[in-house]
């Protein structure tokens, strides 16, 4: 399996979720890009998000975004805290 331009939109997503607030959600409008959009209502397909709009994470979300976060931090250079 590789990295496919539907699995990146989807990593993309989960780096945009903040991880110090549970409480916190993500809101994906119709106007945004149609990349994002789909990306979104497949995490929700998924079982990741609480709505096909984004929503909030579920227990398995939060694991991926965490994993998805961590991974581009790692890549990126940028020390952990």
């Amino acid at each position: 399996m590789s990295y496919t331009p539907d699995l990146v939109a989807e990593l993309e997503i989960l780096r945009l979720f903040n991880l110090d607030n549970t409480l916190e959600g993500l809101k994906v409008h119709q106007n945004a890009d149609p990349n994002a959009i789909a990306a979104t209502q497949r995490l929700h397909a998924k079982g990741l998000t609480s709505q096909p709009d984004g929503g909030y994470l579920t227990s398995l979300g939060r694991d991926a975004a965490e994993h998805a976060q961590s991974l581009l931090t790692i890549l990126s250079g940028e020390r952990l805290a």
